[in-house]
């Protein structure tokens, strides 16, 4: 007789990738959860399903306007068909998701790994500078945008060598809502209710983001911890942004799945 857990009945987490990304950008943490018995889910955002090189080319219509309220509702009808609570872990704009479905009362506990801003949280010179470009665009609120491989080299992977960038862009990067930016820099559908939180929170940052910068990543720490629940924070030096794949990802994973199992 087998030892093994049944799939359907183990630990589930979600995994919610960011902005420009799809869900493959999970596949070095799926990895690590998995072994560690967890019911693994990384379900994509309405609109990024497919091929990343399609996506590209081809940009589904209604993408552009997508809101940050879309995708927290989409993964709540994902998680409320879960027999119990996920942890949920979300990068970047997926970091703020994952917040904003612990602050429904969704999820059992989270990790925001160099989360978006939430309401309140200004963003820096160094983040706005990178947003800008979407921000000044004619009907940037309405239309899609996908970075450029210059911009992933410099402001998401700036880390990590040409010959992987170039990988990474290929294999991962898709276009996204350009609403959502819109939404982040003004904090409009984004309000969170730290005081409020009873599930435990850990932040995860990247000395060297570019993307959603350390101080950004500990304001957002400073604002939810005044949750009466448990809230972590830990940053990694020399990581950019593209911290759940660069070299040394396996720290991180690692990391995130200590504290989750440590969790009272």
């Amino acid at each position: 007789m087998s030892n093994e857990v049944p799939y359907t009945s183990r630990k589930p987490v979600v995994f919610i990738h960011g902005a420009w990304m799809t869900p493959a950008c999970w596949d070095p943490f799926t990895t690590v959860f998995e072994a560690a018995e967890y019911r693994v889910l990384a379900p994509a955002w309405p609109f990024i399903d497919g091929p990343a090189a399609a996506l590209r080319s081809h940009p589904p219509a209604g993408l552009g306007s997508m809101t940050v309220g879309t995708i927290v509702d989409h993964y709540a009808r994902i998680i409320n068909t879960l027999p119990v609570p996920p942890l949920i872990i979300g990068h970047s704009f997926g970091g703020l998701v994952a917040q904003l479905l612990l602050d429904r009362g969704i999820g059992r506990a989270g990790v925001a790994v160099a989360p978006a801003p939430f309401a309140g949280i200004v963003p820096d010179g160094t983040t706005l500078a990178g947003a800008l470009p979407i921000l000044l665009r004619w009907n940037g609120w309405n239309r899609p945008y996908t970075i450029s491989h210059q911009h992933f080299a410099m402001n998401f992977a700036n880390t990590v060598d040409a010959a992987s960038q170039q990988a990474a862009f290929e294999r991962l990067v898709v276009p996204t809502s350009g609403r959502i930016f819109y939404q982040a820099a003004t904090g409009i559908g984004l309000v969170i209710h730290p005081k409020e939180r009873l599930q435990p929170l850990l932040i995860i940052e990247g000395e060297m983001d570019r993307t959603v910068t350390p101080s950004m990543a500990r304001t957002a720490f400073e604002k939810q911890r005044k949750s009466p629940s448990r809230t972590d924070f830990k940053q990694f030096a020399g990581r950019s942004h593209f911290i759940l794949s660069e070299p040394g990802w396996e720290e991180v994973a690692d990391y995130a799945l200590n504290w989750a199992e440590n969790l009272v």
